[in-house]
This record gives C-alpha cells, sequence and structure tokens, in this order.
C-alpha cells in the first residue's frame, strides 16, 4: 500500500547529507555498542531505505522548544535497520514498543502522491529534519535562556492577569524537562511592576464601574425614580414663607424647600399635581412646618389655618386697612395712618391720582383688595407702597386713563370714584352695571329725575366714618360736606373705598336700559327702577317689612 505523502521508497543516504559520515549518540550506536562519538573517527553508516516517518515532528528549534533535542525522538528518527511497514490493523508497527506518536497519519500537504496532490516538500521526512548534535569540540556556545517566553494559551492566563507564569517567585518554567532559570531579581521585579499596573488597572475599573453606577443610578432616579419627599406633618418647628403672586408650582416648592418644609421641588409639583384643590394655591404668606411632606403641606396651604396673609376685601375703606396694617405688624394704633398722611407722596399713585381738592385721603382707592403677606418686622409704608403698586397695575391693565372721558367722566380718578359707589352700593356683577347706569343718567346735565343730584347714602356714612341704613331726609340734606351726595350735586371729591376688581369693570360697561333708581329690600338684591313713582313704592315696601 502506498504511504499518504510517500512515494515508492526514500532516496539512500548521499555524502551531502548532514548524517553521512558522522557519529551520533543514538539509532545503531546505542544497539550495537559502538565507540563513543566523541573520542574517534567519523563512522559511515551503510545506504539503506530512509526509515519511515511517521507524524508532524520537527526540530527542537522548530518546536520551540528552546534548543534543546530530545533523544528518544531521535532514535526513532535515526537510520536504523529496515523498520516494518506501517501496520493499518493498530498502533503498534513491527513488533517495536508503542509509540503513540508513530500512528498519527500522514501530513496530506506533504510530498507529490499525497492526498490534496500538493506540491510541498516534505522536511519532516529528510535527514535535515533531524541533524544530530556537535560534537563537545565543535559545539556554539548554549545561547543566553530565553525569559519571556511564552508558554502558550494552554498553560494558563498570562502572569499579568493570573499572577504566574513568568513572573513567579521560583524563577523556572514550568514545563518538565526544561529547568532553566527563567527569571532571577529581574522576574520578581517585573512582578512587583505588573502588581502595581494590575492594581492601577484595577482601581480605574472599579472607579469607572462605580461611577457608571452612580450616574446610572441618578439617570434612573431623574427619569423613573420617586423624588426625595420627608415624611409626616411635620417637626413640629413652625416657619412662615412668603409665596409671590403669581407664583407656578416650582416657584412655591424652591420657596418651600428653601424654608426647610419639603425636601424636594419635584415632590411638590407632583403632590400638587396629584390634589384636586391643588391649583387653586394663593400668593401670601403661609405659617408651615419644617420637613413636612409635600403631600401635607399642599394640604395645609389650601386649609385656612396655614394663610398668615392680610386679606384686604373689596369696598373696604382706608381707615379699616390701617386697622388691619397695625394689628398684623404689632405696632402702636395709628401707626399706618400717620405713614400714610404724612408719606402718601412717595408711594408710588399715577400723576392722575394726585392735585385733587377737598380729598380726605389721597390713598383712598388705591389701596387694592387682595392678599398680602404681611407679617412682624415689615414698614407701614412698605405694606401700603405694594397695595399702591396692585391698584396701579389693575387701572392700566382695564385702561381706565383711556376710557374715562367716553364715559363722560373728566379723568380717571372721577372712574375710580365711580366705581367705589358701584363697589358700595351694589351686591354682584350684575348689580354693578346698572348701578353705573344709575349714576351716569342721574349725572346728567338737564336730567329731571334727580336734577343732577346722585343722593347716595353711601357718601354721607363714608365721610361719617360709618355704616347705616336708617337715615333720615333731614341729616342727610342738612350734612355740608363735599363727599355728602345729598348736599352737593355731582360726585363727590374722590373714591369713598377701594373697589374690586370686578366694580371696577362695571363702571367701565354700565348697562343702557334708562335706570335712575335702585333699593335693595333684603341687604343681598337690588330692585332697579326708571322713574321715581316706581320707586316709592319699593320704599313704602320696604318700610313696611321693617315695621313687621
Amino acid at each position: 500500500m502506498t504511504e499518504y505523502g510517500r512515494g515508492q521508497g526514500s532516496e539512500p543516504w548521499h555524502p551531502d547529507d548532514p548524517l553521512y559520515g558522522d557519529d551520533g549518540w543514538g539509532g545503531q550506536q546505542a544497539e550495537q555498542g559502538r565507540q563513543s562519538p566523541y573520542g574517534g573517527q567519523p563512522q559511515h553508516y551503510p545506504q539503506q531505505p530512509q526509515a519511515q516517518q511517521y507524524g508532524d515532528w520537527g526540530t527542537a528549534e522548530q518546536n520551540g522548544y528552546g534548543g534543546q533535542q530530545y533523544p528518544q525522538y531521535d532514535q526513532q528518527y535515526a537510520p536504523q535497520h529496515q523498520q516494518q511497514p506501517y501496520d493499518t490493523g493498530g498502533w503498534n508497527t513491527g513488533g517495536h514498543p508503542q509509540d503513540p506518536y508513530a500512528a498519527v497519519p500522514q501530513d496530506p500537504y506533504g510530498q507529490q502522491g499525497g492526498t490534496y496532490g500538493g506540491q510541498h516538500s516534505d522536511y519532516y521526512g529528510t535527514p535535515e529534519a533531524y541533524p544530530p548534535p556537535e560534537p563537545p569540540s565543535r559545539r556554539r556556545a548554549e545561547p543566553e535562556p530565553v525569559t519571556d517566553w511564552d508558554p502558550g494559551p494552554d498553560q494558563g492566563e498570562h502572569a499579568f492577569f493570573a499572577g504566574g507564569g513568568d513572573d513567579d517567585d521560583d524563577g523556572y518554567d514550568d514545563e518538565p524537562g526544561d529547568r532553566r532559570r527563567r527569571g532571577g531579581r529581574g522576574g520578581k521585579e517585573k512582578k512587583r511592576r505588573s502588581g502595581c499596573a494590575c492594581l492601577v488597572v484595577a482601581l480605574v475599573f472599579g472607579g469607572g464601574i462605580a461611577g457608571v453606577g452612580y450616574f446610572g443610578y441618578q439617570f434612573y432616579q431623574d427619569r423613573f425614580g420617586s423624588a426625595p419627599d420627608f415624611a409626616g406633618d411635620g417637626n413640629g418647628q413652625q416657619v412662615t414663607v412668603t409665596i409671590p403672586e403669581g407664583a407656578t408650582g416650582a416657584v412655591i416648592g424652591q420657596e418651600l424647600k428653601k424654608a426647610g418644609v419639603v425636601k424636594s421641588v419635584d415632590a411638590f409639583t407632583a403632590a400638587q399635581a396629584g390634589n384636586p384643590q391643588g391649583k387653586s394655591i394663593q400668593h401670601g404668606v403661609y405659617t408651615l412646618e419644617k420637613e413636612m411632606s409635600a403631600a401635607s403641606a399642599v394640604e395645609l396651604m389650601l386649609s385656612p389655618k396655614s394663610r398668615n396673609n392680610l386679606i384686604i376685601a373689596e369696598g373696604w375703606r382706608n381707615t379699616q386697612i390701617y386697622k388691619a396694617i397695625d394689628a398684623r405688624l404689632g405696632v402702636k394704633a395709628g401707626t399706618t395712618a400717620k405713614a400714610a398722611k404724612e408719606d402718601w407722596e412717595k408711594l408710588g399713585l399715577p400723576d392722575w391720582a394726585t392735585g385733587h381738592e377737598n380729598v380726605k385721603d389721597p390713598l383712598e382707592g388705591f389701596l387694592f383688595p387682595s392678599s398680602y403677606g404681611v407679617s412682624k418686622g415689615q414698614k407701614p409704608e412698605d405694606v401700603l407702597k405694594r397695595m399702591v403698586a396692585q391698584a396701579t397695575d389693575v387701572y392700566e391693565k382695564l385702561d381706565v386713563e383711556a376710557k374715562a372721558e367716553s364715559l363722560g367722566l373728566k379723568d380717571p380718578w372721577q372712574l375710580v370714584t365711580v366705581a367705589s359707589l358701584v363697589q358700595a352700593e351694589g351686591t354682584s356683577h350684575d348689580d354693578f352695571r346698572k348701578m353705573a347706569e344709575v349714576i351716569y343718567n342721574r349725572l346728567k346735565p338737564g336730567n329731571t329725575e334727580t336734577n343732577g343730584m346722585l343722593e347716595f347714602d353711601s357718601t354721607y356714612n363714608y365721610v361719617r366714618n360709618q355704616s347705616k341704613i336708617d337715615l333720615t331726609l333731614e341729616e342727610l340734606r342738612n350734612y355740608d360736606n363735599p363727599y355728602n351726595t345729598y348736599y352737593y350735586k355731582g360726585l363727590p371729591p374722590g373714591p369713598i373705598g377701594n373697589p374690586g376688581e370686578d366694580a371696577i369693570k362695571g363702571a367701565l360697561d354700565p348697562t343702557d336700559d334708562g335706570w335712575y333708581y335702585f333699593i335693595s329690600l333684603d341687604g343681598k338684591t337690588s330692585k332697579f327702577t326708571k322713574t321715581n313713582a316706581e320707586h316709592q313704592k319699593l320704599v313704602d315696601k320696604f318700610n313696611a317689612s321693617r315695621n313687621n
């Protein structure tokens, strides 16, 4: 049978062959007990067919064993007596000791005639593949040991990661049969360097993983996690928080967080959005507790218990407002009234609101009804200035300055005065518009119903600083004061109270139904008539109800 990678036989040895005429320390010399190759003449081997080669073995240098040769392998391939043919029936060939390497199949990429018909030379099957060693006299110096030899992937991980291999403390290779010194002090120094490098890498990797984990957690918390929040209704420590006008939920949350009431703005805005009444939280001063849950803070701010604002009601006169400010600031009675009388010109009144004669209080009509955050420690003039600014803003928004003339008035000051009368006598927006028409109709020159007289009880009560219902015509028509519209024609010198926005709108948009008279029978609703006769019937009805 033709062997894989072989022809009909090997060529005989040739004088040019490195083994021709030289001695070796294995093969036939070992079997025949011939003279040592180190002391006698070179021996010549008889020409005979080359031994069959099985396996894929090269030289020690080719196989990476550091230049050392292995006699047990050389002897197998040294020129000997004719070996037995390849026995396909088993691993043992010709009675020789079983060689586990002998039965390895031939290289299919060998000489001509191989399985794949390649043209490559088979250097493993020639004598050049296994030259005998040089005699001691002709040997070259052994090369320096290779200290950085990599044991290969089958020897485990590199020492950089596994802590072994090239940098073992014993300085020797782990391969049996190769006991060369591998590292010495240099190896230990490399081990220390490798250990430091490994520590640095571990720290970098650990720091990177920790950073990624932290920012990943923050990202998750920002996107999907619940906002930080306190638990419970507070720690018992009260704090006053002022919420500015027009504040959004985020602004309110910032003020609460700054005061230590809530833990985060997001928690508050979420609680506000989750409460059906949350959007109704108004500006002003609130008394809350520190470290409250956001939900508890929202609930308390919606309760009147938390409101610490000064509430100015529509129609309040300045005398009432001054007393309320004194009480809130905890100052002596009359302090705010004195500041108003002395500093009214510094409080920001518009130009059209100054220079009027016979005005009882220049600030009347400009302490706008609203909710104000007022607490101890503030100055009265600062509180008054905020109220004047609020009134000025509303008047500008409603454009009273431009619309006054179209209503038959001299200036916006008179329009504010009309609005104060509407606020004092009416009870609803519908009342306000009809009441405004009554005023404008009575002010018309030449009207035959009132002959230019307003005759409003509210003007008399204002100048008398009272609020009476049972007033006689005798006292009304005999009291000489510019504000008494029973005594003087036309409007009073100025506003008689502080109208709200709804009353101002009524004064700007009166009805046109011909109303001249009005009366309230129950103090809640008004009845309007166009003639004095109709009006007198309602008056008689009202008096009869009072007598009963």
